[in-house]
């Protein structure tokens, strides 16, 4: 299931860095990771839903490029999105 507007306004409000920020890496892993917990909620439930799966991994692989990016670009912004979002690395 796809966020809902008022979700994704309030994840973006807590992760831009400036006014009218959509695009940051941060809201966008931000964003991603709030997609992977609906899915993990999904795949309790159906765990034969092998189509859906092959979408989780290309989220995954997708959060996991920004984070580099954003590790590569500016360490400190890293470690607090690490820390806000309390995914391991």
């Amino acid at each position: 299931m796809a966020l809902t507007k008022e979700r994704k306004e309030e994840i973006i409000n807590k992760f831009k860095i400036h006014e009218g920020d959509t695009g940051s890496p941060e809201v966008q892993i931000a964003l991603l990771t709030e997609r992977l917990n609906e899915l993990g909620d999904h795949f309790q439930k159906h765990d034969k839903d092998h189509h859906s799966r092959r979408g989780l991994l290309k989220i995954v692989g997708k959060r996991r490029r920004l984070l580099d990016y954003l590790k590569k670009k500016d360490m400190a912004r890293y470690q607090r999105i690490l820390e806000a979002l309390n995914l391991r690395r």
